[in-house]
């Protein structure tokens, strides 16, 4: 079909009131085990890589080690920009299935590693994976689930990170501690498999996820969608053990059939169109990036350098940090739905800014010691790592529909980028740690950062709790921006 020809053609259509109306049943689990891998295995990697104990084998200096986590975080911004296009173009499901098959390839064959480039190579393609996971799950999620549970799912899922960082750390210590892999090197080999063993698992449930039926109406294929809904909405009956109420014919609405979004459209949509919804998913995927990336990848430096803890014993400090990230998600999630998205990234943004200035303070006194500086971190990444998910969710339901995973992968990069730079900053600011005052002062502009985009979220933010996708943004944006500021197409 021409594009002349689709930007004439519209479906008139129930999908999305079909998709927002019905009941939470084994479905949507399915939906959300079967997607929510993305981040779990994210996490799991970062801490398996953050042990180093690969470092002695292959004989690499400390900056070859920190060259690792580059080229994996090179990877994550490639893999979001290429699959982050594709997606939208070519839909959801075959993107979550391929991306983590390349992870599954990339992280498996690093365990084989015999020098630093080939570790470098595949942490870079397993990097690739994670980054596309990035795009196409959170698309496929934000347009499969209810939308009275869109915030809580969302924010949950994204803060899974903390639980895989959890099983890459319990790995660690168990690997690491076994005298036999250890000698022969095989414990940190051993890690690197861990990841593509519950990714083969994931997979096979990721078989039985549909492609995202809001995907194929807006791409012209009305008719697979229609059988799409049809057959999730017998099983979500079956299940419940109710017939579904019938969707009336008034909320039925009229959604343009396109085949691409030209890059000329997308950059007229978040400039011009979204301008300050561009401004909040910014500032709020830079600051959580900014300051997560500065406090994680310097916590054992600070622990060994300020407060003396032995470096075996760093990963016994790890637990409750990562247990307080995974907790905040799952607790506060809900609240993004009933109290409000504005409200809540405000007060999250806001409070973990507080008590990280406090933390700030009373580590440039030396009042803390290892378990309370420990404890304040807890409390401020309990409701930061609840922020930092909701940016996630900001950015994937507060843009239409045809350019959700390439705006996902922009402010991804972005923030990616954000994330490298901070541990370098702190790391600068520890320094020999003969002085506090450098790193406090990190502190206190890393706690002023979280509290801007705070800011800029409430007063700019859009209220998109329990409101259907279609309702948030333009669905007829690609006309629209063609009307405003005609683009090469």
């Amino acid at each position: 079909m021409s594009s002349t020809t689709q930007e004439a053609r519209s479906v008139r259509s129930l999908i999305p009131a079909r998709m927002d109306r019905l009941p939470w049943t084994r479905f949507h689990w399915t939906v959300v085990v079967g997607l929510g891998t993305a981040w779990i295995l994210d996490g799991l990697e970062v801490q398996i890589v953050a042990a180093n104990a690969f470092a002695k084998q292959l004989d690499m200096s400390a900056f070859e080690v920190t060259l690792t986590a580059t080229f994996y975080l090179f990877g994550q911004v490639v893999g979001a920009l290429v699959f982050g296009r594709l997606s939208d173009r070519l839909g959801r499901k075959r993107f979550f299935i391929l991306t983590l098959a390349i992870y599954l390839v990339g992280s498996g064959i690093s365990g084989f590693a015999f020098a630093p480039w080939f570790l470098y190579l595949f942490r870079f393609v397993a990097g690739m994976g994670i980054g596309g996971e990035y795009t196409a799950i959170n698309s496929a999620i934000d347009e499969i689930i209810p939308s009275r549970y869109r915030g809580r799912i969302d924010i949950a899922i994204n803060g899974t990170y903390w639980g895989g960082a959890l099983i890459g750390n319990a790995a660690y210590l168990f690997l690491l501690n076994q005298p036999a892999l250890d000698e022969s090197g095989w414990g940190w080999r051993i890690g690197f498999f861990v990841g593509p063993l519950l990714g083969l698992i994931i997979i096979f449930l990721r078989r039985h996820v549909p492609e995202s039926p809001r995907w194929q109406i807006t791409h012209g294929h009305e008719r697979d969608a229609e059988a799409n809904v049809d057959r999730i909405e017998r099983e979500v009956a079956d299940e419940a053990g109710t017939a579904l109420e019938p969707v009336p014919d008034s909320k039925a609405i009229e959604i343009p059939v396109h085949d691409r979004v030209p890059f000329g459209v997308i950059a007229h949509t978040l400039f011009k169109r979204y301008p300050k919804r561009t401004l909040v998913a910014f500032s709020m995927m830079v600051t959580q990036s900014f300051l997560y990336n500065a406090i994680f990848f310097t916590y054992a430096t600070v622990l060994t350098t300020f407060y003396r803890i032995p470096t075996e014993q760093i990963p016994l400090f790890f637990f409750p940090f990562a247990l307080g990230n995974l907790a905040g998600p799952l607790i506060l999630g809900p609240l993004f739905d009933t109290i409000g998205r504005k409200q809540m990234i405000f007060a999250t943004y806001g409070i973990a800014a507080l008590v990280l200035g406090v933390s700030g303070a009373l580590f440039s006194a030396g009042a803390l010691g290892a378990v309370s500086q420990t404890v304040l971190w807890c409390v401020c990444f309990f409701f930061a790592s609840a922020g930092a998910s909701s940016a996630y969710l900001t950015v994937s339901e507060t843009f239409p529909l045809q350019l959700r995973g390439q705006a996902i992968s922009y402010f991804f990069a972005i923030a990616q980028i954000a994330g490298a730079i901070a541990p370098a900053v702190f790391g600068l600011l520890i320094g020999d740690g003969k002085s506090r005052g450098p790193l406090a002062g990190g502190y206190y502009f890393g706690a002023g950062m979280m509290l801007v985009g705070g800011v800029i979220a409430l007063v700019f933010g859009v209220r998109a709790e329990r409101q259907s996708l279609e309702d948030i943004s333009d669905v007829d944006f690609i006309d629209k921006a063609r009307r405003e500021a005609p683009a090469r197409t």
